[in-house]
């Protein structure tokens, strides 16, 4: 429970309407900035903007998963404009103060301020591992919608055999892919032989993917370069859950032809309400443990 504790949260997607009303379960009194026109979906929460707020007895803040920019903007899904944070706003918040953001950012790595109390989300293992199971979902639901083709009996090739890629392989086998991974570890590919998927080793990859008719990517870096595009049957189908940019040469599939999407943050597209649950329950321990 966080009886006695005040949270602040900034911004945000459909997620965080699931985190706010699992946060005043918790008993935190919960304020919140820049969610206007979600407010009928909103229950026990104080709607406050950067002004009147108080800063002297907030516990933690909750920023939106991306952060915020380059310039300390947070997106606000339920708001006309995104949110400006300035470092002297921070600043202002007590020494205790711990700060939640999806993903660090230079912006954020700069507030010297914070040093030791900013907490990425998706940094930590508990929240990606919990994540993968929505992710997975949505890659289903997007390679269901973008082909004329079923899964079973398709080649699916996925990138990366992290958390989000060792979570893929069981779904598309049971729909009845015949599905590939591409791993550089010894110990990943070992595994992946162990869960009948066949390996594919660093290179390998170009001649792999001739046949593939899905092709995954959960790796960060740009992987599927012109070549491996060049190599890929037209009608194949691209995903790619990485973080953005991506790892992906989107414009050199564009140019060929190639059906090519970007789609990170699916959780909070596909399952907000679990993703707003699964956040909820990470900021809950930490602040337990914090203290």
């Amino acid at each position: 429970m966080l009886t006695g504790k005040s949270v602040l949260i900034v911004g945000g997607d459909a997620r965080y309407i699931e985190l706010i009303n699992q946060l005043s379960l918790f008993d935190a009194t919960v304020y919140a900035i820049g969610f206007e026109e979600a407010e009928e979906n909103l229950d026990n929460v104080i709607l406050t903007n950067q002004k009147r707020l108080v800063k002297d007895h907030i516990d933690a803040i909750i920023l939106p998963i991306t952060g915020l920019d380059q310039d300390g903007y947070a997106d606000a899904h339920f708001n006309d404009s995104s949110i400006h944070l300035t470092e002297e706003w921070l600043n202002e918040f007590p020494d205790h103060c711990l700060l939640f953001t999806g993903i660090m950012t230079p912006y954020l790595s700069e507030l010297s301020e914070f040093t030791g109390r900013i907490i990425a989300f998706m940094d930590r293992d508990d929240v990606a591992i919990y994540n993968s199971i929505p992710t997975v979902e949505g890659a289903i639901m997007l390679a269901i919608q973008h082909t004329d083709f079923t899964i079973h009996s398709s080649n699916v090739t996925i990138l990366g055999f992290g958390r989000v890629g060792k979570t893929l392989v069981r779904p598309f086998q049971g729909l009845g892919a015949k599905v590939s991974v591409y791993a550089r570890r010894n110990d990943d590919l070992a595994r992946i032989y162990e869960s009948h998927a066949t390996t594919i080793e660093e290179g390998q990859l170009i001649e792999a993917v001739k046949g593939c008719n899905i092709l995954i990517n959960t790796v960060p870096d740009l992987i599927v370069t012109p070549n491996v595009i060049r190599a890929l049957p037209e009608d194949c189908l691209i995903i790619d859950l990485a973080s953005k940019p991506g790892g992906v040469d989107f414009r050199y599939a564009k140019k060929r032809g190639v059906d090519a999407m970007l789609a990170p943050s699916l959780p909070g597209m596909v399952a907000p309400k679990t993703a707003g649950k699964i956040l909820a329950h990470v900021i809950q321990t930490v602040m337990h443990n914090h203290e």
